[in-house]
């Protein structure tokens, strides 16, 4: 797999095991930045997330395990690049969102992508 070791973007966790979600969905956010405004956005403020860099293998990797994938704008962008020159199939080409049309609670569009067949 081409380019398996490149960031994509950060995911965060809990000591306890918690993923950053939309839904049922792990965040992937563009930069460490935007995943603190998502997380201040849904968690209580107790700042106790882990916050780590995520690669294209990792991703690829949950990917074929059943995970499902909720990036920003800026971390598709990055994913699908790489998916282009590995050839995957089936992944949306324009995801942009007119604006006032972002994701309806917070104001975020996130892209969701998940392997069928799980």
């Amino acid at each position: 797999m081409q380019q398996s070791d490149k960031v994509i973007g950060y995911f965060s966790y809990t000591n306890s095991g918690e993923v950053t979600c939309d839904g049922d969905t792990c965040v992937i956010a563009g930069s460490e930045e935007l995943m603190k405004t998502y997380i201040s956005r849904k968690s209580c403020g107790d700042n106790k997330d882990i916050i780590k860099k995520t690669r294209f293998g990792e991703i690829i990797n949950g990917m074929n395990k059943g995970v499902a994938y909720a990036f920003d704008d800026e971390a598709f962008a990055r994913f699908l690049s790489i998916a282009k020159l590995n050839k995957l199939r089936g992944l949306p080409e324009d995801c942009s969102v007119p604006s006032g049309q972002e994701h309806p609670q917070e104001g975020i569009h996130f892209i969701r992508i998940q392997l069928t067949g799980f």
